[in-house]
This record gives C-alpha cells, structure tokens and sequence, in this order.
C-alpha cells in the first residue's frame, strides 16, 4: 500500500539564488515596483512604508545582520537538499502555486494537478542579463544550463489524486500537457533546481492558486485538501513511499514575524484548527503561499516535524522582505 513517509517545506524566493554581496545591494529597485501588502491586507506604496520604519530598522539592515541572514538560510537549504536526498522516497508531490507562468487571467484554476509524463524546465537564455540587472540574472538561476530538462512525473498517482478529488467534491483542473511557449513555474522549477537535481524523482505537481481574486482556496479548503490527499494516497495501489513538498511562504513582501510564528507553532503542535482559522487579508500577495503550507501540514498529520528553520530576510531600505522557512516531517 502507498503510504506517506516523509514531508518538507522550502520557501522559494529568488534571494535563495542571491549572493550576499547582492543581499547587500538590497532589493529596492525591485521592491518598489508594485504596491505591498501590510499585515492586515492594506496596500501601501514603497516609499509610505520608509516613512513608517520602526526604530530597528538599522540594525536589521545593517551588513552584518544582512550577512548572518545569508549564512542562515544557505546553511537550512544545504540540510534540507541532504534530507531529501537521503529520504527513502519514490515520488515527491509539490504543492505549490502558479503566478501567470501556465494560466493566466483568461482562465485560472484554483486547483490544478499536472498528470504527464514529464514537465519541462528551460534553459537558461543564450544572452544573460546584463550585470547590473543582478537581479534578473539570480532569478534564471532556477533554469537549466545549456539545455531543456524534462523532469519525470507520475502520471498514474496524478490521475488518482484527480478522480478521487473529484469524488470528494473538488472541483480539479487535470493538466496532463502544456503548450510549446509554458513550461513548469518557479515554485517547482526552484525545488528541482535546489533540491533534487541529480536524482531522478518522479513529482506530481499540485497547483493552488494562493494570489489570484476571486477564486482563491480558503485556508480551510486547502486543509481539507491535504485531508483527502492523504487519503488518497494511502488508497493508491502499489508500495509506494510518497513524500510532499510545501513550496513557498512564508510571509512577504512585508515580513510578519509574528504571523510566521503563528504559522511554525500551529504546524508543530499539529493545531490545524488555528491554521483553517487564520484570515484570509493575512493571506495576501506572498504570504497567501503559507496555504500550501496549510495543505501539506493537514496531509502530513501522522508525521511529526523533527526540524524547521526561520530566517526573517528583511531585503529592503523600506524592511520588505520574506520569511523564508525549511521544515522536515517524518
């Protein structure tokens, strides 16, 4: 019988590609493009927020802080690639989420499961970005060098999960191609990049759409969602070791270390009801990806998390940044 035998977590941003000299240079140029979120959903401008700094900020930005930040979070993905690779598991599902990469605002499911054979991940550009767009250059980091890789899936246990959602009242998108021009997003391109490069691992990609109004998963839908994938896994037939990945979170582009502490301290004491229960104006912009979190939590209830690691990683004159977090169930 299949069986879920470990799970993990990863945010999966971009500064996770960043050198320290470039966490150094901060993210402004790249912060101030686009309104932000604060911890109640209020949207406010790059330059409202440097008017509002708390009296810390100096000391959060200063290099040294900035540099052990770095240190901190390379050292978590080190642990967190060494666990993975050391787990005794045949497939790997990935619950993540989409930000315009295969849908876009013609048509955008709130759930999708991909069913092929394989997803592609590109290649890097035959021209790189210039040096001063670092920051674009850190992004393509999640690509391939030299050449497409087309990672294997499963399809059979994604044709599972999709009819028994279903069954159960989900209503699922089932993806078992993509056109020519798509190819898998960064929330996935990322984990196979860091983390499972080198292994052959089959995955099945799970899409939430944690960013896009008007038709987002509660935070109790996506509970309830990892209900049922834990028991649709445990159904599926065959001796397989099935492990999950939360990818994304946790709260960004403003850090709310409060609310991250709320988020660790429910998933360790397995106190689901706080996180179904958690308002969905937290949830907004980067920090609506804490509902794959939420998912994978409610599917991995029968393992404990032995290991998780928090880095608040302030990146910007005006404190925005992202609560990066790595967690191990088993």
């Amino acid at each position: 019988m299949a069986r879920i035998t470990a799970a993990f977590g990863s945010s999966h941003s971009t500064m996770q590609f960043s050198s320290v000299e470039n966490w150094n240079k901060l993210f402004d140029y790249i912060d101030c493009k686009t309104p932000i979120n604060d911890y109640e959903g209020n949207i406010h401008s790059f330059d409202d927020l440097k008017k509002r700094l708390p009296p810390d900020a100096a000391q959060k930005l200063a290099p040294k802080a900035i540099a052990d930040r770095h240190a901190a979070t390379w050292r978590a993905m080190d642990r967190l690639r060494a666990d993975i690779q050391a787990a005794d598991i045949d497939v790997l599902i990935i619950v993540g989420d989409d930000q315009r990469e295969i849908f876009g605002d013609d048509c955008r499911p709130a759930i999708g499961i991909f069913y092929g054979d394989t997803i592609r991940n590109p290649a890097k550009p035959v021209q790189p970005p210039p040096a001063e767009h670092w920051y674009r250059w850190d992004q393509i980091q999640r690509l391939e060098d030299g050449e497409d890789k087309h990672y294997p899936c499963h399809p059979a246990l994604g044709a599972h999960l999709i009819q028994g959602l279903t069954t159960h009242g989900f209503d699922i998108t089932a993806i078992q191609s993509l056109p020519p021009e798509k190819s898998e997003g960064h929330a996935y391109s990322f984990i196979h990049k860091r983390y499972i490069e080198g292994r052959t691992l089959p995955v099945v990609p799970i899409f939430l759409n944690t960013y896009f109004a008007p038709n987002q998963p509660t935070p109790a839908r996506c509970r309830e969602l990892g209900r049922r994938i834990r028991e649709l896994v445990a159904s599926f037939p065959g001796d397989l070791k099935v492990g999950l990945m939360a990818s994304g979170g946790l709260s960004h582009f403003m850090v709310n270390e409060e609310l991250d502490a709320k988020v660790i301290t429910a998933m360790r004491e397995k106190d689901m009801a706080t996180l179904e229960s958690l308002p969905v104006h937290w949830l907004e912009s980067g920090s609506s990806e804490i509902r794959n979190w939420i998912c994978v939590s409610e599917a991995a209830i029968d393992l404990d998390i032995n290991w998780i690691d928090y880095v608040p990683a302030y990146r910007s004159s005006a404190l925005t940044g992202v609560g990066l977090c790595f967690a191990r169930w088993s």
